[in-house]
This record gives C-alpha cells, structure tokens and sequence, in this order.
C-alpha cells in the first residue's frame, strides 16, 4: 500500500504552515511529524478494520471487483426487503404483534444478569444474592393459561379464525342461514381433540416433572445427614449422591468413597457420548479424615459464572484456617454436572449452579409447537379465497343494484358463499392425519416405531434437510480393533494369533532372563544397558508395541461388586479378585477401550490402575506394577495424550505418547511409511493413532520435574509409587504450568515440548466404528431423493471425519475441506474466501469456528454451505445443533428434520421442523421429546419415503377435494340465485326459522366425512411400497413443494 503525503492525511496541514513564521519551522516541523504518524496510524487500522468488515462476494466475478463494490455489510442486505401491503397482509401484522409481545414480556420478565459466586461450604445463607430454585419444569401452560394459551396456538391461524367468525354470526338472526350444529359441531370438535391431546401431553410433563422434583438425597449437615427434595436443594449445600444416582445439580467434587480420590459418572445425557467421565476429588477436601470434617474448615468455592459451556470450568478452592491459606485450582475434571449419572462409588460435592443455571438447563431450549407446511399452505390459500368471496359478494350485491339493505345483503352473500373454505377442512385432515400415523405405528417393516405428534405425518414427505447425530445413531459406539502396522509388517484380523504368540514368547524369554540375573547383583537394567546394540527382531517390536499401547491411555479397569460383599470390603482387601469374569473398561474415548481390549486378546492385560500407578498381567500370569509419573491427556488443540511411567521391576522410565498422525509426524523419527499407511487406512475407513515412545534417564526427568530424595521429609504434594514416596519440588516448571490461571494449557504446552523430541516410532493402530445396520445403503437413497444431510456431533474433528467417509456420508469421490480454527473476523473472512473456490466439496468445522463465522458472517456461510453435497460439524454444544436447524430454516425456508438418541439431541429435535428420535443405549430422553420415536436409523428411510410420501399425496388429495366439493356448492348456489334472485335464503328474516333445506350444505359435510377419508385412500391402497426406495427421485416433487 502506497504511504499517504502529509497533506493528503492532514487537512489542516496548509493551516499549520501559514503560522510556521509565527513560531519557526523547527517547532512546527516536530509537530507536524507527531500529527502525521498519528494520523496514518489510525488510516491503516481505518482499512484493517474496512478490510475485515468486507462482507463475502458469492461469485468470483464479484469477488474480482475493486474495493469500492464492497460498500455493504451482509447484515445490511438482509433486512433490506420490500416492505409493502403485501408484506403487512402476510408478515406484517404477525411480525407487529410477535414484536410487541415480546415487549412486554422482556418488561415483565427481566433477565437477571449471570455474575460469578462464591460459595462457603454447607453454609448457604452466606449467598449474597438470590438464586434459582433447583426445579425442573418442561410444562408449556399452567392452570391459568392452559385455556388461553391453547385457544391462541389455534386462531392464530387464519384459516381457523375465519371459521371462529363464521360459527359466531349464526348468532345474529338477521345472517342466521342454517342450523348451528352444521358450524358449531365441526369447530367444537377439533378444539376438543385438540384441547384433550394437549391436556394428556401437559399432564404427562407435568408428572415427569413431579417425579425427577420429589427424588429424595441426603444432605450433609452439622447435626447429620438429613433427607431433601431436589427441588429444595440450594447452592452451598453438601449434597451425598449414591452409586446410579442422577445428580441433581451443578456441584465440586469434593469426596468420594472411592480410595483413588476419583470417580467415572454417565453424560449420555448431557453431551451424548455413553462412555464413562472421570472425575477427580478436590485433594483438599479428600484426604481430611472423616466426613464430618467438612464442617470443621473454613473454605469456600469460587466458581466461574454460569455459561453453557459443558467442557470447560474455571474456578478455585480456597481454605481460610490453615497456615499458610490453601489455594486449590479447579478444572472440568472436579465437577459434576446435573443430569449425570455416578457410576461407581459414593460422592459429596458442594451445590453451585442450580435449577435453570445448571449447564444441562442453559443447553435445552423450550418445545415449540409445531405446524406442518401443508397447513401454513392452506392458511395462505385460505386468505387468497377469501378475497375471492368478498369479490363475488361484491359483485352479486352489484347485479342486486344495490336495493334495499345492501350491507345485510353483502353479509348474507359472504355466509352463503362461505363453502368456498369448507369448516369440514380441518376436520378431515385431521382425522386423516391420525389415521396415517395409526398406519405408520402398526407397520411391521418399522416395528416399535411410535407418533407423537400426529399433526405433522406429512412433513416427512417434505424434508429438504436430515440433520443427524453420529454416536448412537448413525455408530453403535463400539470399537473393534482391525490393524497393527509396525513400518515393516502389517497384521489384521486374521493374523492376530501371531501377534499373541510374539508376546507370549517375548515375556517367557525376559522372564528366564530376570530369574538367571537375580543371581547376581547387577540389576536388569544395568544389564541391559551394558548389551552392544542390534538391529530389533519383529518379536521385540511387537512387544514394545503392545506394552505401549497398555500403558498409555486413561482407561481404567472396574469389577463388579460381588453378592454379599460390600464395597468397604472389597477396598479394604489387599489383592483384588483380577479374574476376567467381572472386569470391565471405561474411558472417555471407546478408541481407548478398544485398545486394552485387544492387548488382553493377545495376551497382556491391565488389571488394576489408579492415579498414580497400575498393574498388567502377563500370559504366565505374571503382575508387573508401574508408577504413573505424569499424565497428559488429550486436548483438541494438541491431539495427542501421553504419560510418562516408572517400571517398578527395573526402575526404567519411559515417555510414551499416542496421537493423530497429523500431531505425531513432526515428533517421530524420520520414516518412509507412516504418512502413505495412515491414509491407506483412512480409506478403509480406520481411526488411526501413531504411538511413539522415549526412554529417559534420571537427569533428563528430573530436568523436567525435578524431585527430592525419597529420605528427605517434606510438606508439598507426593506421588506414590507403590511402596514408595516420592515427594515433588513445588519449583518445577510442569507444576508452576498447572497452577498458573492465565494461558494455562499454553504453558503447559511449552513445558511439555522439551519431552517431545526424536521419539522412537513404535506402531500404528487403526479401530473400526462399527455403524448401525443399513446406514450406508439408509444415506445413499436418502441422497438420491435429493435429500441433503448434515451431520452434527460433539465428537472430536478426526472421529466425525473418519465416520464421515465409512458410512459414505461423503463419496470417495468427493474432496473434504476442513475448516481451519479461526478466531477472528479476519480469519473466517480468508477461510471463507478459500472455501468458496472449491466445487463439490464436503465441510467439516469444528463448533468454535462455526460460533465465529455465524457471528460475522451468517448469510453467507449458511449460503455456502448449503451448497455442499454433505456438512459435518463436530464439538457442537446442544444449543449449537439447535441454532444450525434454525439458521437453516430461516435462510432457506425448507423443511428440516433432526434425528438423535440422546439427550444432547433434544434441543434440536424440538426445533426442527420434524424430530426423530431413536431408542438406544443413551436412553429414552430423545425418543420421548420427538415426534417420531424409532427403534434403528435404517428405518427412516421406510418411514421418509413410504409413509412420508403417501401421508403428503394423500392429505393434498383430501384438501384439494374438501375445496373442490365447496367451490361446486357455491357454484350451485351462485347459478341459483342468478336465475332465480329473490333467494329463499336471502329473503330469510330476522324472525323466521330456516328450513331443512336450509342446512343442506352443511349437512353434506358432516355425516359424510367418513366416506370421503375412506374414499380419498382407496386409489393409494394398491400403491407399490418399494417403488419409492428403489426409485428414490419419485420422492423429490414433496421436497421442492411442487
């Protein structure tokens, strides 16, 4: 960029140089220069600001053009629309009124502002402002504004208005024209379906809510425990939840009865992942001798304000009474959410978040109800015939020539003509509609498929877009382990007896090798240290690559209870019963679970593990005990996890690290294979992970964390080590990065680096997903009926990817752009740019990037995505799922449907134009808020085209018909009183009574509204049922609205 002249920057330049023989040019000329460089300071940050509040060009021509085009923000050009009498007919008045009565509702309900707490243990009184009560309440009405409310959900539609206003005329007997159950009986009916189906489903809610309120826990007080309702929990109470308890509040972790000081709780709820959550004891409050000691410190929490943030926490742990006063940091792995689940052991936690500023509250959204495009249609159509009817009642006044009372006559033309928009219409669909469900739920194709909204059947056979969930839904979240590849040599399902007999031969050679050296007093190490270095064989590699693969991860191995022993028991023992019978795994990855499972397979298995150490088993039986060092787990920044370990036989330490290949590459040695054979696999559709390792000696660890001798007496924090103490530093580097509050994970990073240098490659591992049955197949006839599917999960980048490509949610065919982490305007501005090059192309973005773009560039990152044949989103929070359905509804204005199994699913659901949830091992939660509850993905497709397509063709029949059969009447009526114009119903007083044939035309729309329902699905009764999935493009007319 060319630099400005001053005179040019500086208007008043010219001003400036007439006074110069005022004051010398030497004073001037300083000045001038200040005023200069402040001025073109502030014109580049002017066009840094312009540049990165340039709004997207949607075409390369325009983005081509010169700066001047980008004159308008996005923003800007959304809300210039044509605002005219046609906008007030349609919009407007509905628009108008939403407004006002949001105004008024943001008076009367003022939103308190979220500020951050403290919170004094067991003592809630010392709250210094007034929270929430911790009740749950999903109801949409209450006693007063059931009535109202349910009134208001159906005369806010046109089409049932005009029949309100028609039915109460027959009140005035100058426009009574006929009997007033031909009016009142069809209206009353559909208001009374509708109140009662409301009333159950309120009720229904109403006793849910009851129940989850009125659950019972024990409260830890001065004087004991004491039971209390959920409802009347407060925040800085000491709440005790029990072994498969739901937890009924945002809490810190405080105690457990567990003797690691942790403890796994269920978020299938929450966050959707089925895998168990580790979750860590405040040291503090753990290690005080007895429960009632809570009560005798002086402490308190403060804690972050709430936010909807389920994967970060910022908060610490203070206590007062010692000398010098303890100051604890809290992260996510010291707290326990609302609406988990406590898997294993007793836990107390101190109350901080309660009722609606609990994380799982702040992430659903309230339910809306739900109207079908179909009915919004006839809404509309609705106001187009009633301009019509008013036209020609005009226009029969006028051949009248206007005599006599005219406006009476006028009134009198729009009742008769009022067949036009039979009051019959709601009635038929109606019943229509609950018939289509009825078929739906008793198709044997679909078993334990349920309706639970039966006013929207014919959405499914209107959808332009499926978002879907990935962990239950499209997976069954279980991990089979397909490969092991050591750069050399490849093993896969069918040669993993070679691998077991590697590691069995491998461990019975070193355990005859440590018998002969305990004979002398050389220890294994030293021995091995002194041998001349040679070439590895394969049986070496592959237990190198085994052990590693055993000790590095954050899987912890549980037993169940046995029958008549208590827990207390079981902990006290000194050997722990290690048969394979009732041990199971639980990490927070399944990757990690599918990996242990294997090393048991082969031969070496993790039967113990804790904080500080765990213990394997080798083929002959043999328990080997190592001490856990330190711990790295896995971040989505770095995308690797590692541990450093002490084995207790040799006193060797080992560094090991398993990661994505892309984080991994730059830390191993130099290798020709790693990059080829990761993508082999990923083309097969395999997680890969690269496992890599180092050894280090005494120095290069103490370097790192340095720690004193095992003999010196010290106050600071220690690690045990099976029968040993080993007491760290509190000046070390690593932990001065833990304890830091600002830029923590970056500190940490730095001092982690120095480790990760040069290590040695061991192995690469690839895990197969397995998906649910049909899915591939279930997607493709999806695609091909010009469906478009987005698939959003809360799983990391790497995993939606992988399952992206297995279930062919993305061809072979087609590239994937992943989205760069932006923080910025500018950064989603150039990543935009370069996304909008690509051409058939499929996205994947995580939920940060996705909050930033939407932020700056909403329009246009929904336009362009919305051209890509597939969107995968990945870490999305449940308000994001929820938001992405309503952006696209409101950019494109079609039909959406949502599809989940879990409770993270919910928000989405609702919002969507259509919900489908599925049963599966995440429970119920998802099922119970949708709209159509199935029992497997592949189902949908049977349900979207089959009973979709057939409930849309048929209900447009049967209103095209019920419209039809009353545009005739009138057409009779019309002719009639052309040729014959002192009507009888014209001519009818105020003081006479209509005849029986007066009601005709309405008696033809009662009795007979069985037949015409009948009638109107015999032609579809003979419908071929495969059609539609073997020729999926016959399903396409519903989804364009043709």
């Amino acid at each position: 960029m060319d630099v400005p002249t001053p005179d040019l920057v500086c208007p008043d330049t010219t001003w400036a140089m007439g006074r110069v023989s005022s004051y010398g040019w030497g004073v001037w000329e300083s000045r001038l220069h200040a005023l200069f460089a402040v001025q073109c300071r502030y014109q580049l940050e002017d066009e840094s600001a312009h540049l990165d509040e340039m709004p997207l060009m949607m075409s390369e021509e325009g983005f081509e053009n010169e700066e001047s085009d980008y004159h308008t923000l996005p923003r800007a050009r959304i809300m210039q629309r044509k605002r005219g009498l046609e906008w007030f007919v349609c919009d407007g008045w509905k628009f108008l009124c939403t407004s006002c009565c949001g105004w008024l509702i943001n008076i009367c309900r003022r939103k308190k502002e979220l500020k951050a707490r403290t919170v004094w243990l067991g003592c809630p009184e010392k709250c210094e402002e007034k929270h929430p009560r911790n009740s749950i309440k999903n109801q949409k009405y209450n006693v007063f504004t059931f009535i109202p409310g349910v009134l208001y959900e159906q005369f806010k539609f046109f089409l049932n208005l005009y029949f309100l206003v028609i039915s109460c005329s027959q009140f005035v007997p100058a426009l009574k024209i006929g009997y007033l159950y031909t009016y009142w009986a069809p209206l009353g009916f559909v208001l009374a379906v509708t109140m009662t189906r409301e009333a159950i489903d309120e009720f229904r809610r109403f006793q849910r809510d009851k129940e989850v309120n009125s659950q019972l826990y024990s409260k830890l007080t001065v004087r004991g425990k004491v039971q209390v309702k959920s409802s009347d929990i407060q925040v800085g109470d000491l709440i005790i939840v029990e072994k498969n308890q739901r937890i009924p509040s945002d809490m810190v972790f405080l105690r457990t009865s567990e003797k690691a000081g942790s403890c796994f709780i269920r978020t299938d709820q929450l966050d959707g992942e089925t895998d168990w959550k580790l979750k860590v004891a405040v040291s503090c409050t753990q290690q005080l001798p007895a429960l009632g000691d809570l009560f005798s410190i002086s402490a308190y929490v403060y804690a972050q304000k709430p936010q909807m943030d389920i994967h970060s926490f910022e908060g610490t742990f203070t206590r007062e009474d010692s000398d010098p006063p303890i100051h604890e940091s809290l992260s996510i792995e010291n707290t326990l959410w609302a609406s988990t689940i406590v898997a294993s052991g007793t836990v107390i936690g101190v109350v901080i978040y309660t009722g609606k500023e609990t994380r799982s509250v702040m992430n659903t959204s309230n339910p809306k109800n739900k109207v079908g495009l179909l009915d919004l249609e006839l809404n509309r159509l609705t106001k187009a015939l009633f301009l019509a009817l008013v036209a020609l009642s005009i226009v029969m006044v006028t051949l009248q020539g206007f005599v006599g009372p005219w406006y009476r006559n006028l009134f009198r033309f729009l009742l008769l003509f009022s067949y036009i928009i039979p009051i019959s219409l709601r009635v038929n669909l109606d019943m229509g509609k609950a018939v289509y469900g009825w078929m739906m739920m008793k198709d044997e194709n679909i078993p334990g498929t349920v309706v639970r909204t039966s006013t929207i059947p014919e959405e499914l056979g209107r959808l332009v877009y499926l978002l879907t969930d990935k962990t239950g839904t499209l997976t069954q979240n279980e991990m089979i382990f397909k490969r092991l590849h050591l750069g050399t040599v490849s093993y896969g399902a069918d040669t993993m007896d070679e691998i077991q007999s590697h590691v069995r031969d491998s461990y019975s050679q070193m355990q005859s090798q440590a018998g002969g050296n305990n004979t002398g007093s050389t220890p294994l190490r030293k021995a091995q240290s002194s041998a001349p270095k040679v070439r590895k064989s394969v049986s070496s590699r592959i237990h190198e690559a085994v052990k590693a693969i055993v000790l590095c991860h954050n899987v912890t191995p549980v037993y169940e209870s046995r029958a008549g022993v208590t827990e207390e028991t079981e902990f006290a023992e000194a050997d722990q019963d290690f048969s394979d019978e009732n041990r199971t795994y639980q990490a927070s990855s399944p990757d990690e679970v599918a990996l242990v499972q294997w090393t048991e397979s082969v031969g070496l298995t993790l039967v113990s593990r804790d904080l500080t150490s765990m213990q394997l088993k080798t083929p002959s039986g043999q328990v080997l005990s190592f001490c856990i060092l330190q711990l790295f787990p896995f971040t989505s920044e770095s995308k690797r996890m590692g541990v450093i370990v002490r084995d207790e036989s040799t006193a060797e330490i080992t560094f090991y690290m398993k990661g994505a290949d892309v984080a991994m590459s730059p830390i191993v040695q130099y290798n020709d294979w790693l990059e080829e054979e990761c993508g082999n696999m990923a083309r097969e559709g395999l997680r890969t992970l690269v496992v890599a390792k180092k050894a280090l000696t005494e120095e290069q660890y103490q370097d790192f964390e340095p720690m004193q001798s095992s003999s010196v007496e010290s106050t600071h924090s220690t690690y045990t080590c099976a029968h040993r103490r080993l007491p760290l530093c509190p000046q070390s580097r690593y932990t001065q990065a833990k304890l830091s509050m600002h830029d923590r994970s970056l500190k940490v990073a730095a001092v982690v680096e120095s480790l990760e240098r040069e290590m040695e490659l061991l192995c690469l591992t690839g895990v197969e997903d397995q998906l649910q049955a049909d899915v591939r197949p279930t997607l493709e006839m999806l695609r091909n009926a010009g469906i478009k599917i987005w698939m959003l999960t809360g799983d990391k980048l790497e995993t939606a990817t992988c399952i992206a490509k297995s279930s062919h949610l993305v061809s072979r065919t087609q590239d994937i752009h992943i989205f760069r982490q932006v923080t910025s305007r500018g950064e989603a501005h150039l990543e935009l740019n370069a996304f909008r090059r690509k051409h058939d192309c499929a996205l994947v973005i995580s939920g940060d990037s996705l909050e930033v773009c939407l932020k700056y560039y909403e329009h246009e990152f929904v336009e362009l995505a919305c051209q890509c044949p597939a969107v995968v989103c990945c870490r999305c929070s449940p308000t994001q799922k929820a938001r992405i359905v309503t952006l696209l509804q409101q950019h494109t204005g079609r039909r959406t449907c949502a599809i989940g199994d879990g409770g993270n699913d919910v928000s989405m659901i609702q919002a969507a134009d259509c919900g489908i949830g599925i049963e599966g091992k995440e429970g119920k939660q998802a099922s119970l808020a949708a709209d159509f509850s199935i029992t497997q993905f592949r189902h949908i497709g049977r349900l979207l085209m089959v009973h979709g397509r057939n409930s849309y063709k048929r209900s447009a029949a049967l209103g095209q018909f019920v419209m039809h059969r009353g545009l005739i009447i009138s057409t009779m009526q019309v002719c009639h009183h052309i040729h014959h114009v002192p009507s009888v119903l014209l001519s009818a007083g105020p003081g006479r009574e209509a005849r029986d044939g007066d009601a005709l035309p309405g008696a033809v729309q009662g009795p007979h509204q069985g037949k015409i329902l009948v009638l109107q699905n015999l032609p579809h009764l003979g419908f071929n049922k495969y059609l539609p999935r073997r020729h999926p493009h016959v399903w396409g007319p519903g989804a364009l609205r043709v």
